[in-house]
């Protein structure tokens, strides 16, 4: 056990108060007790059923508790017993148990205790304690063994309901706080790559194409080489990559961040108008690719050969002979003396470690630089929660240019040291399921669109190797989830994250096993949510319609996030900048809520709603019950989208819905009859039905298989002559 810190003194209450602590070890609690005035100002409550572990009850005695039993006990009863000890002077500390849960939670009290909590109508004051350790690769724990950790008093929540609520949201931001500065926040990503490839030399970057293998030593040594090649050539701060992930691709990657020149990875799907935009914003003169890959793209604007560096050139003008020596170099060098020589610490924390765009799924792409904080960030908060066994292998076949495959796919396996299997599309469905299986993969990220294809071409033992399954971009359809389950025995863990939160915030887990000792626990997985979220994230819920009306976390509203791994704005962008953030709060521009478990639930983009008299019209909600209706034809393959729901403007209530269709032609004034007589028998408002039906060929996608929401309009109001 390391060192106990103590913030917020100025927020301990003159008069006797209740104090909820989120966790607590015998270490933090000898603290927290000697800040209260010692043993004989402090009383414990504890739950019968959910004690302590008996290290804490040994430092405290029973004769200091007031005990309850959850199922049996009266808020009122309960309230009055805290009362008199509150009337004769003690303050009263609420003693989390040890529920079974899944690692890295924000919190041992399990939600109906806050729930219970609550309603006592005692005002608390929240303590948020955290266990941390001064490694990256243990940064974020809940195990007794750390080098320090940190105890919050927070200020006494104002009397009122939703104390519970209100609770769950001061320890996420004291969590959130805490975390922000930790010191290998200030790290440099480029000494980690290093770090990592040095200390796991027998870990690979397999080539899913050909079967070749690179182990990190050689990746590293291949990295340097062209490092310096990078340095010689390009004088501008960033560099285009247009690779698809592969070993061109992640070579070239590592080997920006080792010679301190920020990666922009480029969609090679992009229009002209948005490649050249891309262009525009970050200001690259210089991009790197390989003849290959070229052939594959001949649609592709590409930029003039002038400006292109060609990887496959450039590996063989530097030679296998000098590649060798840098192999041998990176071999035998110390760690710290190569991360002199590379410079490696002279680019780190709040500086651009690479710069991304958004996918402009509604509007122009747009550029968010992470920094080497957002990123290592972001690696080691998944990681505090998602256990991979040693020599892990991860499916790297989502695009570097997706914020997942950047952090997730790319920065995260070399960092930690686990294996890489690429391939270089993730539509080739049945490839991909003789990879899993051929390697063994551990851990697969997708989509769900995605996911379908793979589903539809496995076997039953395809992911017997697959420890977690998640998928994100889209929301997760439940008969898509109970497919796998049946067929793969599989569970798809449904996540959530943005391009500007370097990228994820949170993602659902399988659940703990139960414990005999264990009767209360902390779920890893809520059907229907994106999951818990990440340590280090805080959370709050704003009115939709005003920024500076807060709700409980509990309420569906407006979801701003806060922490490290947030970014501070689009690139060139204040128009849009100044309406995103308030107090350091980022808005999301997602609709939603938090449980008292802090699983996030999504009610959908705020561009997926029309506000229709006066009402919120949520896009997704009549979509699901339409595409449950209609009929869809023999030849219509399931993962294909068969209606869309925009909003267009409408003079008399502001906007109204259409419905872009598929699946639907001949008499449309009868099909859309149909469609709103079925709504309404459903029980959705008439104000929600859909007022036009304009077929289509084709719903409008981006390439991620997230739906084109500039494109499904422009189809809308093309149809309907508003443009």
């Amino acid at each position: 056990m390391g060192q106990v810190r103590v913030y917020g003194n100025e927020n301990l209450p003159h008069r006797p108060s209740l104090f909820l602590p989120n966790r607590i070890d015998e270490a933090a609690l000898g603290v927290l007790e000697r800040e209260l005035g010692g043993a004989e100002k402090v009383v414990y409550l504890v739950e019968e059923e959910l004690r302590p572990g008996a290290k804490v009850l040994a430092k405290i005695g029973e004769k200091r508790v007031v005990s309850f039993k959850f199922r049996a006990s009266q808020s009122r009863e309960l309230r009055e017993r805290l009362m008199e000890q509150l009337q004769a002077g003690r303050h009263i500390v609420f003693l989390p148990g040890r529920p079974a849960q899944v690692m890295g939670c924000l919190s041992d009290v399990p939600k109906p205790f806050l729930m219970q909590l609550g309603a006592l109508h005692i005002s608390p004051v929240p303590v948020f304690v955290g266990f941390y350790r001064k490694s990256i690769w243990s940064a974020c724990t809940t195990e007794e063994s750390y080098d320090w950790a940190v105890i919050h008093i927070m200020p006494k929540l104002t009397p009122g309901p939703q104390s519970g609520e209100r609770t769950l949201e001061a320890w996420m931001l004291a969590g959130a706080t805490e975390f922000e500065s930790h010191p290998m926040l200030n790290m440099s990503l480029g000494r980690l790559l290093v770090e990592g490839f040095k200390h796991n030399p027998h870990s690979k970057l397999i080539d899913g194409m050909d079967g070749s293998e690179l182990n990190y030593i050689k990746l590293l040594g291949v990295s340097i080489a062209l490092s310096k090649e990078l340095k010689r050539t390009v004088k501008e701060p960033r560099l285009g990559i247009i690779l698809p992930p592969g070993k061109g691709g992640m070579i070239a990657n590592y080997a920006c961040i080792l010679a301190g020149i920020s990666p922009v990875n480029i969609n090679y799907t992009s229009s002209e108008a948005a490649m050249h935009s891309i262009v525009q914003q970050s200001g690259i003169k210089r991009f790197i690719t390989a003849r290959a890959f070229m052939t594959k793209l001949p649609q592709f604007p590409w930029p003039a050969e002038e400006t292109l560096l060609h990887l496959d050139a450039m590996l063989k003008g530097i030679g296998l002979t000098r590649i060798a020596a840098w192999v041998a170099f990176a071999r035998v060098t110390p760690t710290a003396l190569l991360v002199r020589a590379l410079q490696l610490d002279s680019r780190h924390g709040d500086d651009e470690a690479t710069l991304i765009f958004t996918s402009g799924s509604s509007g122009e792409p747009k550029g968010v630089a992470y920094t080497h904080r957002m990123i290592i960030a972001n690696v080691c908060q998944l990681l505090s929660k998602v256990y991979l066994p040693p020599g892990s292998r991860f499916l790297c076949s989502l695009p570097i240019f997706h914020s997942f495959g950047l952090t997730v796919c790319t920065m995260l396996p070399a960092v930690y040291g686990f294996s890489m299997v690429t391939y270089p599309s993730p539509l080739e469905a049945k490839t991909l399921n003789d990879i899993i299986e051929k390697y063994n993969c551990v851990l697969i990220l997708t989509t769900p669109t995605f996911a379908r294809a793979m589903l539809r071409r496995a076997g039953s033992d395809t992911y017997r190797s697959v420890r977690y399954f998640i998928v994100g971009g889209e929301k997760l359809p439940r008969d898509l989830a109970t497919e796998f389950r049946s067929k793969c025995k599989v569970q798809l863990l449904e996540g959530y994250g943005l391009t500007e939160t370097s990228p994820v915030c949170c993602v659902n887990l399988p659940d703990a096993p139960p414990s005999p000792t264990s009767p209360y626990y902390v779920p890893g997985t809520c059907e229907g949510s994106v999951g818990q979220a990440l340590p280090g994230l805080a959370v709050r819920i704003t009115d939709p319609d005003d920024d500076d009306r807060a709700l409980p976390l509990t309420e569906q509203g407006m979801i701003w996030l806060k922490g490290a791994s947030v970014f501070s704005g689009y690139i060139g962008m204040e128009h849009l900048n100044k309406n995103l953030f308030r107090d350091g709060w980022f808005k999301t521009g997602d609709l939603g809520y938090v449980d008292l478990n802090a699983f996030i639930n999504l009610g959908g983009r705020r561009s997926r709603f029309s506000k229709i008299g006066g009402e919120m019209v949520p896009h997704e909600v009549v979509e699901s019950a339409i595409e449950r209706f209609v009929q869809r034809p023999a030849n219509f393959s399931p993962e294909e989208r068969a209606v869309c729901i925009v909003g267009v403007p409408d003079v008399q209530k502001g906007e109204a819905l259409v419905l872009l269709s598929c699946v639907h032609s001949g008499n449309l004034t009868q099909a859309l009859d149909e469609i709103r007589a079925h709504l309404v028998s459903i029980g959705i408002p008439r104000l929600w039905c859909p007022r036009e039906l304009i077929p289509v060929e084709s719903i409008p996608e981006l390439p991620t298989g997230k739906l084109d929401l500039r494109g499904c309009n422009m189809l809308a109001q093309e149809a309907l002559g508003m443009h």
